[in-house]
Order: structure tokens, then C-alpha cells, then sequence
């Protein structure tokens, strides 16, 4: 068992933004992981956050299951489960530090981008690309999907310029990454991290988890969550830096 103080307190907060990100506060879950990453090993924390992403994904796609976009999921998900392939032999033959850095990186360019996106809109330039397009965007998303839980920029990158309505953009996130997420299992099964130890940390954080993820749901359509994005995104550079420097270190 995980039985620090601290890693308990991170975890807490870790779920809650998820259950806020998949109730539809998009991209306030990417912060999860690297936080965890803090007071566990980078593989050890997704495992740990893996099982509770797929009771989340639950509600998510229930709430919204009428509102989706076939045509985004059809080119994403192909690329996406080779970016599941690409992630899980990354894991599997680099060290423990290398995983670490690599989560870090992938924090800090997360918060650089969506602040980006604050500051400037939403990208424009992949509205009218080709379905190709997408599927790599998809091989990106679920190579960082598989590292470090954080599918979200690749897919935002080809997804957003398509402007689509709000509940079909949600209901689109919802599926494409629950779908994720089940795919990503046999990867950790391989790696042997749903150990008894895990799996138990990750049921005594489920009642966290769906209670938040059912907040969001109902949050998302009443209050304007702009104010705590920049907070959000600024944490990453930070966590993601800390990261970077102790795996360097």
C-alpha cells in the first residue's frame, strides 16, 4: 500500500481535477498525473489513476452519450491506439527517470499551450485538414495518453478548429478517451502495475472520484471555469519543471 501522508492529500486533489475534467472541464485533469508523480513513480501513478479514468469515463460518456462526432472519432482512434503501442514500448525500455522527465515535459508543454490558447484563441489552421490529419494528430495524443495520461493537446489541436457545438465536443472528448483508456490497459497488465497494492489505492479513491466527475458534469453547464484555467496551467509549468529537475538530477 501507499500510505504517505503526502501521496494521500496529492491523490485527493489529483482525482477531483480529474473528476472536474471528465465531467467537462477539459484539460483540468492533466495536472492528475504529474502531481501524483511527485510522491510515487511516474508508471506506478498512472497505473494507480488508470482504473478510476475508466469509472469516470463512465458518467462522462452517459451524460453525454446522445453528442458526438463519428467522423472525429472514426480518423482519431486508429492513430491513438498506435500512439498507445508507441507509449507503452517508450515505458517499457527507458528507465524510470527517463519516464519522469518525460512526464515533466509533457506538463509544462501542456500549461504552455493551453495558455497560449487563453491568450490567443483556439488554433485555426487544421479546421479544413484532411482525415489523415487527424489520425496522426490521434498517434500523438495516444502516445501521451499512455505516458502520462495527458491525451488532451494533440487531440485539441485537430479537434477545436473543427468548432463544434459545445455538448458534441464534449461527448466527443468523453468517448475518444474512454476508449483510450480501455485500450491502454493490456499495456500496463504488461508492464505489471495493476498490482494488488494499486488496484486497492485506486478503489479507496473511487468514491472521490465519481462524486467529482458528477459535479463537473452538473457544474460545467452553470459556471464559467475561466478564472481557474490560467491557475491550472501555470501549476503544470511548475509541477512539470519539478519533475524535469529531479528527473535530471
Amino acid at each position: 500500500m501507499i500510505e504517505t501522508p503526502a501521496f494521500w492529500a496529492v491523490a485527493v486533489v489529483a482525482v477531483v481535477l480529474l473528476g472536474l475534467a471528465k465531467g467537462g472541464f477539459s484539460g483540468m485533469g492533466a495536472l492528475s498525473l504529474p502531481m501524483v508523480a511527485m510522491t510515487v513513480s511516474p508508471v506506478r501513478a498512472a497505473a494507480v489513476l488508470l482504473p478510476i479514468l475508466i469509472v469516470q469515463d463512465i458518467v462522462g460518456v452517459w451524460a453525454f452519450r446522445r453528442d458526438w462526432d463519428g467522423q472525429v472519432l472514426g480518423w482519431m482512434l486508429p492513430g491513438a491506439f498506435v500512439g498507445i503501442a508507441l507509449g507503452y514500448l517508450f515505458a517499457a525500455s527507458v528507465s524510470t527517470d527517463a519516464v519522469l522527465g518525460l512526464v515533466g515535459a509533457i506538463s509544462i508543454l501542456f500549461g504552455a499551450y493551453r495558455l497560449w490558447v487563453e491568450r490567443n484563441g483556439a488554433p485555426t489552421g487544421a479546421g479544413g485538414s484532411p482525415g489523415w490529419v487527424g489520425t496522426l494528430f490521434g498517434v500523438a495524443s495516444g502516445f501521451t495518453s499512455q505516458i502520462a495520461h495527458a491525451g488532451q493537446p494533440p487531440y485539441q489541436l485537430w479537434v477545436l478548429p473543427r468548432r463544434l457545438p459545445r455538448d458534441v465536443l464534449v461527448g466527443t472528448t468523453a468517448i475518444f478517451f474512454a476508449v483510450v483508456n480501455w485500450v491502454k490497459v493490456p499495456a500496463y497488465l504488461a508492464l505489471g502495475q495493476f498490482t494488488r497494492a494499486n488496484l486497492t489505492v485506486a478503489a479507496l479513491l473511487l468514491p472521490v472520484a465519481i462524486a467529482s466527475t458528477t459535479a463537473g458534469v452538473w457544474l460545467v453547464r452553470r459556471v464559467p471555469a475561466e478564472r481557474f484555467y490560467r491557475a491550472i496551467y501555470v501549476l503544470m509549468i511548475v509541477v512539470g519543471t519539478k519533475l524535469v529537475w529531479d528527473a535530471v538530477a
